[in-house]
C-alpha cells in the first residue's frame, strides 16, 4: 500500500510519549483525541530544530518584535488570506490555552445560574466550562438531515430567556463535522444582536474545510455581530501541534474586549511560549502546502469511512463531514446493551471518543478520529466490522 510522506507507522507512534497513543493497552488502536497520526509540516519542523540547536530558550525577540508580535502579524495574515478577514492587531489577544480562554470568557461575561446556549453533541471542556462554573447550559441540539446535521429552523430564539448571556458556537463543528453556513452565521447573529447576547465562536478547525464547504467565520457576518463576538482559534488543530499551546482569542471589538479585560487581565490568562508562537508562525506562514496534501488524504479517509460503513456497517449512522478529520457514528441499532464506546473498546479492541462524553444522551454515539494512515484506517475498520459481526451471531 502507498504511504504519503507524512504517515506514520503504528510502531513509531507508540514510540511517542503522547496521550493518544498512550492511554490505551498496545493492543488496542486508538481513535479518539484529536491528534492526527502524521508528521508534522517541515517549517514548523525546522523551527523547533533551530531552537534546539541554538539552545534559544529566552525571553524571545524575533523581527524587532516581542515573540507575541510575530503572533499577532502572523495570525492578521492568516485570517487576511485564507478568510478575506480584516482584523484590527490591537483586539487580538494571544494564550496559550483555548480551552483557559473558553473558561475565562464564561467567568467575564456571565454569573452563576446565567445561561450558555451550547450546541450538542459538543466537545467536552465546553460542557465542563459551563457546568463547573455554575452556568445553565442550554441544549442547542443538532439534529440529522438526510446528509448533514442541522438545527431546527427558529429553534434558537426559543431556548433564550432573561438571564442568557451566551451562545457558545463551534464552527466547523466538533463532533458533526458541520461548515454553518452564511445564512445560519447571520441568523444566530441577528438573535445575538435582538437579546443582547455575546457569540464565544470557536474556530479552531477552521483549516479543516473539504471541498465544497466554506469556512466564514462568524466576525465578518456584519459590523454589528462582530461587535458581540468573540472568536477563538490557533494552528493546533490543523497543523497538529497541540502540545505547543498557542492561541488566539479575537475580540470583535474594543467595548467587548475591556468588558472581559475587567474582569480577566491579561496577565491572569499568562501568554504562549516561544516554542508555541515560532511553530505557529511557521505554520500560518510557510505550511499550507503541507496542509493541501493532509487534506487530500483526509478527504479519501472520510470517504473510505463512509463508504464502509454504508455497505459492511448498515445499522451505523453516520453523516460525511463538511470539515474536521472526525466522525459522528450512531450506533443505536446496533442494540447494544452498553456503551457504543465500551462494546467496540472490548470487543474490536478500538478505542474511540466516547459519545456519552458530548451529550449526555449519547451512549450509543463514538466519536471516531480518521486522521491516521490508510492501513491503521483499514485495520479500524475490519475490527469494528467484525465485532459487530460477532455480536450480531450471538
Amino acid at each position: 500500500m502507498l504511504t504519503t510522506s507524512f504517515e506514520l507507522p503504528a510502531d513509531v507512534l507508540r514510540m511517542r510519549q503522547n496521550v493518544k497513543w498512550r492511554k490505551y493497552g498496545t493492543d488496542v488502536l486508538p481513535a479518539w483525541v484529536a491528534e492526527m497520526d502524521f508528521a508534522v509540516a517541515h517549517p514548523i519542523q525546522r523551527v523547533m530544530e533551530r531552537m534546539v540547536a541554538d539552545q534559544d530558550y529566552g525571553y524571545p525577540e524575533r523581527g524587532g518584535n516581542h515573540g507575541d508580535g510575530t503572533l499577532v502579524a502572523a495570525f492578521r495574515a492568516r485570517m487576511a488570506s485564507r478568510f478575506g478577514w480584516d482584523t484590527d492587531p490591537a483586539l487580538i489577544l494571544p494564550l496559550s490555552d483555548l480551552v483557559q480562554g473558553t473558561f475565562a470568557t464564561i467567568l467575564a461575561l456571565s454569573e452563576p445560574g446565567d445561561g450558555v446556549i451550547l450546541q450538542l453533541p459538543a466537545y467536552p471542556p465546553f460542557h465542563e466550562a459551563i457546568n463547573s462554573t455554575g452556568r445553565r447550559l442550554i441544549p442547542y441540539r443538532l439534529e440529522p438531515g438526510s446528509e448533514r446535521y442541522g438545527h431546527a429552523p427558529g429553534s434558537l430564539a426559543d431556548l433564550i430567556d432573561p438571564t442568557t448571556r451566551i451562545i457558545l458556537l463551534c464552527n466547523p463543528q466538533n463532533p458533526t463535522g458541520r461548515v454553518f453556513e452564511h445564512a445560519e452565521l447571520e441568523e444566530i447573529g441577528r438573535i445575538a444582536i435582538e437579546r443582547d447576547l455575546v457569540i464565544l465562536s470557536d474556530e479552531i478547525h477552521a483549516d479543516l474545510v473539504y471541498a465544497g464547504a466554506k469556512h466564514i467565520p462568524i466576525a465578518t457576518i456584519s459590523p454589528e455581530i462582530a461587535a458581540r463576538t468573540i472568536t477563538i482559534t490557533s494552528a493546533t488543530k490543523g497543523f497538529n501541534i497541540p502540545g505547543l499551546r498557542c492561541g488566539v482569542l479575537y475580540f470583535g471589538s474594543q467595548a467587548l474586549k475591556q468588558r472581559f479585560h475587567n474582569r480577566f487581565p491579561a496577565r491572569v490568562l499568562g501568554s504562549p511560549g516561544i516554542t508555541g508562537i515560532d511553530a505557529t508562525v511557521a505554520a500560518w506562514n510557510h505550511g499550507q502546502p503541507w496542509l493541501d496534501a493532509v487534506l487530500e488524504h483526509l478527504d479519501a479517509n472520510r470517504r473510505r469511512l463512509h463508504d464502509f460503513i454504508a455497505t459492511e456497517l448498515p445499522a451505523i449512522r453516520t453523516l460525511m463531514p463538511e470539515a474536521t478529520y472526525l466522525g459522528w457514528l450512531d450506533c443505536t441499532r446496533l442494540g447494544l446493551s452498553g456503551s457504543a464506546h465500551d462494546f467496540f473498546l472490548e470487543h474490536a479492541k478500538v478505542g474511540f471518543s466516547a459519545g456519552e462524553f458530548f451529550d449526555p444522551a449519547g451512549h450509543q454515539h463514538v466519536r471516531f478520529n480518521f486522521a491516521t494512515s490508510r492501513r491503521i484506517l483499514d485495520q479500524i475498520l475490519a475490527r469494528m466490522a467484525e465485532a459487530v459481526r460477532s455480536n450480531q451471531r450471538g
